[in-house]
């Protein structure tokens, strides 16, 4: 899919481009691939004179190769993007073209990106630029307000963090946790665990790639201040982290605890059982041992008194762990 974005009075309109001739129709400051083809890569090489790289979107790239200016002044970022989705949180790799200057298009610069997926950070920006007029001027600007949408995207996910974290921990705290609720903690745990990480690598590679147009030189002094803003609310995202990983491991051992509770629950009743059943065990043993006489041939109530015997050194250990509180 390509589609390209430009301004008119203040604001950033998008059109899918279906044909080369199209595309010729208009001077976006901003090109977007979402799983391009080749022929949708031919579209470009024509018209923008661009050869994408074929690993662009490549996952194993080198960390050296993934920003770097080129000898014709092209900038090349390769940058993580978030998608937060419940069921599959994960990170889509979006490849940045950043050509400054095209003096046969007449364009004072244009932005590629190329990605396999959609990103819910694009549409956010595609909707800001849409509504306030003025907060898109150039290729760089779109570029910038990308990555503050991206700290924004992330900021967002925390305080959503927040709130189920919340809930996890009144359901920790109520006391009664069963294994089956346990189970469902520790998944809960486990998953927003997963998302605060991705979230802070998120943020270090959202922070490189802003220092690194910082010192290419190539932003004006009203963007450098930007871009150092982005920096700042990227910063205060590792304290929230920090903390959301320091309330994370809290309630996992709280959580261990309470299953450790209810195993020695188990436990006590086992050790309370096999103690009260000490006694009788004892007297069954000595009545059962060989003697010269069989007692119940020489007393007819031999069965009944050993019986009633056993029962009562049963029934009197249970009394006295009762009155003790041990069977609570």
């Amino acid at each position: 899919m390509l589609n390209i974005f430009t301004l008119a009075n203040g604001r950033l309109f998008q059109e899918e481009i279906d044909s080369l001739e199209e595309l010729a129709k208009f001077q976006p400051i901003w090109v977007d691939l979402e799983s391009p083809t080749l022929e949708e890569k031919r579209w470009i090489k024509q018209h923008y004179g661009l050869s994408i790289p074929e690993d662009a979107m490549d996952e194993d790239i080198e960390e050296s190769a993934r920003f770097y200016r080129e000898d014709n002044g092209d900038l090349h970022i390769r940058s993580d993007f978030l998608v937060a989705d419940d069921d599959e949180p994960h990170t889509v790799r979006v490849a940045f073209i950043l050509n400054l200057v095209n003096v046969e298009l007449k364009s004072m610069g244009v932005l590629f990106s190329i990605h396999d997926e959609d990103v819910p950070v694009f549409r956010l920006l595609r909707m800001r630029a849409r509504r306030a007029p003025g907060l898109i001027e150039d290729a760089k600007e779109v570029l910038l307000k990308l990555f503050d949408a991206d700290a924004e995207y992330s900021a967002d996910t925390l305080e959503g963090i927040y709130d189920n974290l919340e809930t996890v921990s009144n359901k920790v705290l109520s006391g009664d946790v069963t294994d089956a609720m346990a189970g469902e903690v520790l998944g809960a745990i486990a998953r927003h665990e997963d998302m605060s990480g991705r979230i802070r690598r998120n943020a270090m590679d959202t922070r490189r790639a802003v220092s690194f147009m910082m010192r290419s030189k190539m932003l004006s002094s009203e963007q450098f201040e930007d871009a150092r803003q982005i920096l700042r609310d990227i910063d205060s995202l590792d304290s929230h982290t920090a903390f959301l990983f320091d309330k994370i491991n809290f309630l996992m051992d709280a959580t261990v605890g309470f299953i450790n509770i209810n195993q020695n629950k188990i436990i006590k009743i086992f050790s309370v059982a096999s103690v009260a059943l000490l006694p009788p065990t004892l007297i069954a043993s000595i009545y059962g041992m060989n003697f010269k006489y069989l007692p119940e041939l020489d007393w007819a109530l031999g069965y009944p008194y050993a019986l009633a015997l056993m029962v009562a050194s049963a029934l009197v250990p249970m009394w006295y762990f009762r009155k003790r509180g041990w069977l609570k």
